[in-house]
């Protein structure tokens, strides 16, 4: 299979994007481990997921409908790599189950890479170094 992830694919649209980020926090949120941060992060879900789904639209989509910095909420949270690995998780068999093969690979490569890029800002900012852990599979 080749995947071109820089492409988007045809079975994504701003409507299935918005599936996969209901989706995946309507389980997250249920989620013994990053559920309750979720709750105590999170007080406007309505927002949280249409801002979200911008987010997802401005990455794939490449539709400039989201101007925020993601980092700095993120640092507030005292995330650990567990939570991150439970995040990848469920984002990933969401993704799976909307989404084909092709399509669901692009969202998943991009969620390691962000994944990878805030536990290394969260290293930083504790005064630690941090690799990679969330590796790109082979496409």
């Amino acid at each position: 299979m080749t995947a071109i992830v820089n492409q988007p694919h045809p079975s994504i649209d701003k409507a299935s994007i918005q599936k996969l980020v209901t989706t995946f926090y309507g389980r997250a949120r249920e989620d013994e481990l990053i559920g309750p941060i979720f709750d105590r992060a999170v007080h406007d879900w309505d927002h949280h997921i249409a801002q979200i789904t911008e987010f997802w639209a401005a990455i794939i989509l490449k539709t400039g409908g989201y101007d925020g910095r993601p980092m700095a909420p993120h640092l507030k949270l005292n995330l650990k790599n567990e939570h991150f690995d439970r995040w990848i998780s469920i984002f990933e068999q969401t993704a799976h189950e909307i989404f084909p093969e092709e399509a669901a690979i692009i969202f998943i490569d991009r969620a390691h890479r962000i994944a990878n890029s805030f536990e290394m800002a969260i290293a930083t900012q504790a005064g630690e170094i941090a690799s990679t852990r969330h590796l790109r599979r082979p496409l």
